[in-house]
């Protein structure tokens, strides 16, 4: 790769580097809290400082740049524990997502497995852009060396950039390993023996591959090398399924479902329980079936929409009925599972696995919403609108407290029906332990709840403060209450 490098570039360099220090601070020290969304805003900083011009895609983009600031301030205002380690990947891919797309053409079509190319392109340019600014940078700095010198130097400095951490490393696990070796290396420098070689040389490195990874993306972010078919959408030529076929399939399909409706509709939202089945397998067996019936209607109506094209009018209008009739049983299958989980629920408690089984058949409900309205609009785009919906619903779950709502659910029902789970509360977050010191407000002789409090508060006593980054404005709320708590 042939580039040029101005002070500029070795400037943006040292930018980068202090990019990498404050990601090291904000991921590596302690549970991530405040910290993400202290990266997150210097991390767009340096993106907007770098690329002073008009980003393209703008409505996607800034949808993309809510979700990504509304991902990393659950970080710091919720603690629930599935988000914090999913956001650990999801984050870092909708970042990289956007800064590619917003730099991109507006032609572009993002929704495409085009894009998944230029995005992996874009990291490949990136290792060739480093590779070749360091080899032309060590010329223009050992101009004057002849190249058999220059090219021993080269190597040398970079022996002394992998053999130097490795170093520290071994040299702390060989003092750990042997009391004679450690006397010997305790005859060095105060200060040396003051560092810490393995956690020391451990952050250099992560300090080092962050900034270069910085560094490198944001170069060749403005870089346009996608081939121009990337600025459409590929039509390519593949066989397609006989009509004639797949409505025998789908009437086949559609009239076992209306049948099973029919027959059993009062089975499906009534409220009595069907002879030889206890609550419990009337609710949970069904719900689970309709999931898993409902799921494959969708996968059979995706890929119906896009294998099956036909021309003729009448063929053409029933694949269109036959599509809605499915979309229609489909969505009386997710309402009849809905009121099954909220069934149980009632019966069980409150959980967060039920709620987001809730939340997810809600999903379900807009897709199906959205795929009977492009049956009939065939000019409208699936991929874009899937895509942008499970955006907005992942953001959603996150931008909600589930587990407070699965807390005042169960505290809702202990007012109704006087029961509650205590060990699934304790299970949560400090969300749930919050939910725990309700409880001790309304019934303070709830067995086993005082003991459960009282070890809670215990070990906070024992948990030394936290730092900034880890800074969370749920779990700060929470731990001053247990202090004032009166057991």
């Amino acid at each position: 790769m042939e580039i040029k490098i101005g002070k500029k570039d070795w400037m943006f360099l040292i930018v980068c580097l202090a990019l990498g220090i404050l990601a090291e601070a904000s991921f590596f020290h302690g549970e991530i809290g405040l910290s993400y969304l202290v990266f997150i805003a210097g991390f767009y900083l340096v993106l907007f400082l770098r690329y002073r011009l008009a980003f393209q895609h703008r409505r996607i983009g800034l949808l993309l740049m809510v979700a990504i600031w509304i991902l990393a301030g659950s970080y710091a205002f919720y603690d629930n524990v599935l988000f914090y380690n999913l956001n650990l990947i999801i984050i870092p891919i909708l970042v990289y997502f956007h800064i590619v797309l917003i730099t991109r053409p507006n032609q572009l079509n993002w929704a495409t497995p085009g894009f998944v190319k230029i995005l992996g392109m874009k990291l490949s340019e990136g290792k060739s852009y480093c590779a070749a600014f360091f080899n032309k940078g060590f010329r223009k700095l050992f101009k004057n060396m002849d190249e058999e010198l220059f090219q021993t130097m080269k190597r040398v400095l970079i022996g002394l950039t992998i053999g130097a951490p490795l170093l520290l490393v071994i040299t702390g696990l060989l003092m750990s390993a042997d009391a004679v070796f450690q006397d010997v290396i305790l005859r060095l420098p105060q200060f040396i023996l003051s560092l810490n070689f393995l956690e020391g040389s451990w952050r250099v490195a992560v300090v080092l591959f962050l900034t270069l990874l910085f560094f490198a993306i944001f170069q060749v972010l403005h870089v346009k090398s996608e081939p121009e078919e990337s600025f459409r959408p590929i039509e390519k030529a593949r066989a397609g399924w006989n009509s004639i076929t797949v409505i025998t399939i789908l009437i086949m399909l559609n009239a076992v479902y209306v049948l099973f409706a029919a027959i059993q509709f009062q089975y499906f939202f009534g409220e009595g329980l069907q002879e030889g089945y206890t609550f419990a397998e009337y609710a949970r067996k069904g719900f689970f079936e309709l999931i898993v019936v409902t799921l494959i209607n969708w996968s059979i109506l995706i890929a119906c929409l896009k294998f099956v094209k036909e021309s003729h009018n009448v063929p053409r209008l029933t694949l269109k009925i036959m599509y809605s009739l499915l979309i229609l049983v489909s969505g009386i299958m997710l309402a009849s599972a809905f009121g099954r989980l909220s069934l149980y629920e009632a019966a069980y408690g409150y959980t967060l696995d039920r709620l987001l089984a809730h939340a997810f058949m809600i999903l379900l409900i807009v897709i199906f919403a959205y795929t009977f309205i492009r049956v009939w609009l065939e000019r409208l785009s699936l991929l874009h609108f899937y895509i942008i919906a499970g955006l907005l619903f992942y953001t959603g779950v996150n931008a909600v407290n589930m587990e407070q709502i699965v807390v005042d659910n169960n505290l809702k029902r202990y007012e109704e029906s006087g029961k509650i789970d205590i060990y699934y509360l304790n299970s949560l977050s400090y969300t749930g332990l919050t939910g725990l010191i309700e409880l001790y407000k309304i019934e303070q002789d709830y067995p086993e709840l005082k003991r459960i409090l009282n070890d809670r508060q215990q070990w906070g006593d024992k948990q030394p403060e936290d730092s900034w980054q880890s800074f969370n404005f749920t779990k700060q709320e929470a731990k001053e209450r247990l202090k004032e708590l009166k057991l």
